[in-house]
């Protein structure tokens, strides 16, 4: 007996989805997970406070970019929203009007957790080499680590994995310098 075919997620799917969950299509698939806990919170909101000043606003840094938390971003087929994204003003001269971006995203942050982890990085970082993202930041707040990856044609060469307490200067926001203890929330 023949399996039935498997139903590729719409974003009417996805629009049904209750507002209290995270809701991705990826890869045909309709995954959904919780709105991210505390920890988690801490990470990306700090993360964003470092890099909004100098770069989303010029502010001791050399501006340029948009810096958005939990932006939908529309890739192919694809309906994925990381953490945090950045583009470069030169490429994204003003904001869309849509509740998403198609735009591709110069950078992209995604704060682990247990649930997400996975998808994360088996499902999620081919589709962004595949579309061009050129800088990706995995943060894991339990472990207390930065891994940056960055675009060598399509595959991902890791940069550097930094943890606990150290300094951050890495591209594409080497312009500045942080302590990744900021990020933490204990």
């Amino acid at each position: 007996m023949a399996e039935p075919a498997e139903h590729q997620a719409t974003y009417e799917d996805l629009l049904r989805v209750p507002v209290r969950l995270v809701a991705e299509i990826v890869n045909g698939r309709l995954v959904t997970h919780p709105r991210p806990a505390p920890r988690h919170l801490r990470a990306s909101s700090s993360l964003g406070g470092a890099l909004d000043g100098p770069f989303d606003k010029g502010h001791g840094g050399p501006g340029g970019w948009w810096i958005l938390d939990e932006p939908e971003l529309h890739l192919g087929p694809h309906v994925l929203v990381p953490d945090l994204a950045g583009w470069r003003r030169t490429r994204l001269p003003a904001l869309p009007e849509t509740a998403w971006f198609e735009l591709v995203p110069d950078w992209v942050c995604e704060i682990l957790s247990p649930g997400t982890a996975a998808g994360d990085r088996v499902e999620k970082l081919p589709i962004y080499a595949e579309y061009g993202v050129n800088h990706v930041w995995l943060i894991d707040p339990q472990l207390h680590t930065l891994e940056a990856l960055e675009s060598d044609a399509g595959r991902w060469r890791l940069l550097t994995t930094l943890n606990g307490q150290d300094r951050v200067s890495l591209p594409p926001f080497d312009a500045i310098v942080f302590d990744l203890s900021l990020l933490w929330a204990d």
